[in-house]
């Protein structure tokens, strides 16, 4: 590690600020031991502000079904090999039902783009959830909608709402998404869920088809410019029924070496260590804890779902990511020195 990368680490932590050509010089001047300095120094920010605590959360997987033709994505629209399912309101409840037995005091509802789940539909389930569990927080995740529908359903007891970026690069975003997307809608959206009230979890892939050391650079800039709640990145895996099917797998070490940057812009930032990770590594997660990272998404879902929901290859569903295995999630935990911790996880 030269001394220009160790003076940039220093100044980010001075400051939670660089230019995006120092971003790309921290990229660039990547290697081994910049890190694990990297990661020293994030490990240290993170128990300034939460000590050895990681949050769990449940995530729930409603449904596959997608109105979107995203390229990259193993569940869009044109995939006629993707086996669809949508759980019904009553499947979700019994979901949280078991998962506030576990321990759990945050579900997550995640989803393609599926037109059944109006905030007709939406709304009373989350007035549901939160009257019978009024000491969880409800995240969701299921993409872009009107700022009326954010509204209605933050007003239903929402507390969260993740949507990834996926790039800062309009250029970089056309390239993975379909001309009915655009970047200027996705950073509408953003935008006014943080104006709402929402905490807001952006983010992206590493190593996705594309992608250059200046989009990332520009990734770094974004985050610390927006300033989210939440931030949940992760490797991009290919996914055999895409168009991007044989794009090599983005890296869990620089993915880890930028999970660290992030949390040195952002100290009090929630940050996943997310099932990618673990995918592509069988201890990626434990890395990604070790690298700053504080949040892991245990798997709520029915098996079925699980099953089917395959965003990418070779999805990790069994062992420590199932929420049936909190125990051997706690056990791993303590291993490397964190310490699960069963509460809503707010951001500080």
């Amino acid at each position: 590690m030269t001394d220009r990368i160790r003076s940039l680490f220093n100044t980010l932590i001075k400051t939670r600020t660089l230019k995006v050509s120092e971003y790309k010089e921290l990229i660039e001047g990547y290697s081994p031991d910049a890190r694990e300095y990297a990661a020293a120094l994030a490990l240290l920010e993170k128990e300034k502000v939460y000590g050895k605590a990681v949050f769990i959360r449940g995530l729930i997987e409603i449904s596959n079904i997608c109105k979107n033709d995203c390229r990259y994505c193993g569940i869009r629209k044109s995939n006629h090999n993707c086996s669809r399912y949508r759980l019904t309101p009553e499947e979700i409840l019994l979901c949280c039902e078991r998962g506030h037995e576990l321990g759990f005091r945050t579900f997550v509802l995640q989803g393609g783009e599926d037109g059944y789940f109006t905030d007709g539909v939406l709304c009373p389930l989350i007035e549901e959830i939160k009257r019978r569990y009024p000491d969880c927080a409800v995240t969701l995740s299921l993409g872009e909608r009107s700022r009326e529908s954010y509204e209605k359903l933050y007003g239903a007891g929402a507390d969260r709402y993740l949507l990834r970026h996926e790039t800062a690069d309009p250029n970089h975003y056309a390239l993975l998404h379909p001309s009915s997307l655009s970047y200027s809608e996705r950073m509408r959206c953003l935008r006014d869920l943080k104006d709402i009230g929402y905490q807001v979890g952006c983010g992206f892939m590493v190593g996705s088809p594309g992608q250059t050391v200046d989009h990332l650079a520009k990734d770094l800039k974004f985050i610390e410019e927006f300033s989210p709640h939440m931030c949940g990145i992760g490797p991009f895996i290919p996914h055999k029924d895409t168009e991007y099917k044989d794009c090599s797998a983005g890296s869990v070490d620089l993915t880890c070496y930028l999970l660290s940057i992030i949390r040195l812009i952002k100290p009090a930032i929630l940050l996943p260590a997310t099932t990618a990770l673990g995918t592509l590594e069988e201890n990626g997660r434990e890395k990604g804890i070790l690298s700053g990272a504080n949040v892991v998404m245990p798997n709520l879902s029915p098996e079925d779902a699980k099953a089917k929901y395959t965003l990418y290859n070779n999805k990790l569903t069994k062992g420590a990511e199932s929420a049936e295995a909190l125990e051997l999630l706690k056990e791993k935990m303590a291993a490397i020195g964190a310490e699960i911790v069963c509460a809503r996880g707010d951001a500080k």
